[in-house]
């Protein structure tokens, strides 16, 4: 499997964020994006996840499930976690389990992998700012995609919350699973680097 992107263009309120890129990433690989403030990295993952309509150039993902979409294959993981304040950490997880579909697990196992198994019944609303990004790291585990688009994935996380997202972005590449990752920060695991120009 092999995600591309070439000769991309991209404009938001009438200004070229970037143009002409291309990157790459296989099976089992992680990109870095890298780059100060403004520099697209954002808009980049936004534009694979299909968030973003590209003013030229084409994303690709080859070897993938034919009859789906690239986004259908994709897991987007914005800067801020998208969560319902009132609902509990359990409904929450099951919301984007039955949302997402396709290959799901069991969300308790989930809210395990990621150190929430005691907080299942306590409302979202509750939760500190790094428990908050482990429910929206969950997601990640609880419905199986190929490609993972992650933007500043550790941010708020403490040094234990990044070991054992390090460990869960490890397993994701051993079974063949692709990250692209918009980090200022070390992500703990092998990744190749897209570096990114200043704002235009």
């Amino acid at each position: 499997m092999r995600l591309t992107g070439r000769q991309i263009d991209c404009v938001r309120g009438g200004r070229a964020v970037f143009s002409g890129l291309d990157f790459e990433a296989a099976s089992s690989h992680a990109l870095a994006v890298i780059g100060p403030n403004g520099s697209g990295k954002t808009s980049l993952l936004r534009l694979i996840a299909g968030l973003l309509v590209p003013a030229g150039g084409s994303v690709a993902l080859e070897g993938g499930a034919g009859e789906l979409t690239l986004p259908e294959q994709a897991h987007y993981l914005g800067h801020r976690d998208a969560l319902k304040p009132a609902l509990s950490v359990l409904e929450n997880l099951s919301f984007w389990r039955d949302f997402l579909g396709g290959d799901a697990s069991d969300p308790n196992e989930s809210l395990a992998k990621v150190g929430l198994a005691h907080a299942t019944h306590l409302p979202a609303a509750y939760l500190s700012a790094g428990q908050r990004r482990r429910l929206s790291i969950a997601r990640l585990h609880v419905v199986r995609r190929p490609v993972w688009l992650l933007d500043e994935p550790t941010s708020a996380l403490d040094a234990a919350g990044q070991d054992l997202f390090a460990g869960l972005m490890r397993d994701h590449l051993a079974r063949g699973g692709i990250i692209v990752a918009a980090t200022h920060a070390p992500l703990g695991i092998e990744a190749g680097e897209l570096r990114m120009g200043g704002p235009a």
